[in-house]
């Protein structure tokens, strides 16, 4: 199927987990793909290290990377040195007396750069998904009433009880009972392609359509290569029929060799085979008797 790779019956995605991915790109969606779009902020710049995407704000830009970067204000005068100005510390990070801190809700190394819980989804566990930075539970208001959610790899699955029907994220009613239903033998039919079932004595009973040939399940048409029908015959719409009416000219003549139709013109004739056939003029006669390799004529 697009997308997938590999040849049947062992097609497998692109990739299901990053370390499929090479290092600058992260498993989105089975897909390999550049995981810094809409991950970072405004002005920000992202890196991929190691198929997570580090976001930072540019020289000369200060804020938050992961929502937006603003030019820096010109340096103050201080009459004190601080030893906040400037910041030792990383992105998404505070300083106090000169320690540095992760911001609530940020962890890491507050001198390198702090980041949030999550980015991707594979940042969290599988049975949690990357919501607004956090790894949540995916289920609560994705399904319907009465309907079961689990978590599949990040993904929310909705399904309806045993015993119950309906579309799982709308609503799952019980199912109802059904009255026994005569079964017909013929439905599925069991006679396979290019064949008809009917119902004799409650059972079913197989034959080949019309036009085919064989017996159920193995019915066929009369060809469906040239090779299958006589010398003198092609396939056409899976039958054998002959190729010439339709092919060759006015006053040309056919023939078949091998099912290929060959077209000519007769004795004392010329022209193109595939359009018309003209009787020789009495100078051209005259001149392709006194040289039968003469190759212009003059009609």
């Amino acid at each position: 199927m697009p997308s997938f790779f590999g040849s049947p019956p062992n097609c497998r995605p692109e990739c299901t987990i990053n370390s499929e991915c090479i290092s600058t790109r992260a498993c989105i969606n089975t897909r390999c793909r550049d995981p810094c779009p809409g991950s970072c902020g405004a002005n920000a710049q992202c890196s991929v290290i190691n198929h997570i995407p580090i976001c930072v704000c540019p020289e000369g830009y200060t804020g938050d990377p992961f929502s937006n970067c603003y030019p820096k204000p010109p340096p103050q005068i201080l009459q004190e040195t601080d030893p906040c100005d400037p910041s030792p510390c990383g992105p998404n990070a505070q300083c106090r007396d000169g320690v540095c801190t992760c911001l609530p809700e940020y962890q890491g190394d507050p001198y390198r750069g702090c980041r949030p819980e999550c980015v991707l989804n594979d940042d969290c566990a599988r049975n949690r998904a990357c919501t607004r930075n956090k790894c949540v539970d995916p289920c609560p208001g994705v399904c319907g009433s009465n309907a079961v959610c689990e978590v599949v790899n990040h993904i929310p699955m909705c399904t309806c009880p045993p015993g119950m029907e309906g579309s799982p994220f709308v609503a799952c009613r019980p199912r109802p009972v059904e009255s026994p239903v005569e079964t017909n033998p013929c439905v599925p039919s069991p006679c396979g392609p290019n064949s008809q079932c009917r119902v004799l004595n409650q059972q079913a009973v197989c034959s080949c359509l019309p036009g085919f040939r064989g017996s159920p399940p193995l019915c066929r048409p009369e060809c469906t290569v040239s090779s299958e029908c006589p010398l003198n015959e092609a396939c056409n719409n899976q039958k054998c029929r002959d190729p010439c009416p339709g092919t060759c000219g006015i006053g040309a003549k056919c023939t078949v060799v091998n099912h290929n139709p060959i077209c000519s013109c007769p004795a004392r004739y010329t022209g193109d085979p595939f359009v018309r056939c003209t009787p020789i003029g009495k100078r051209s006669q005259y001149l392709m008797r006194q040289n039968p390799k003469l190759s212009i004529l003059y009609v």
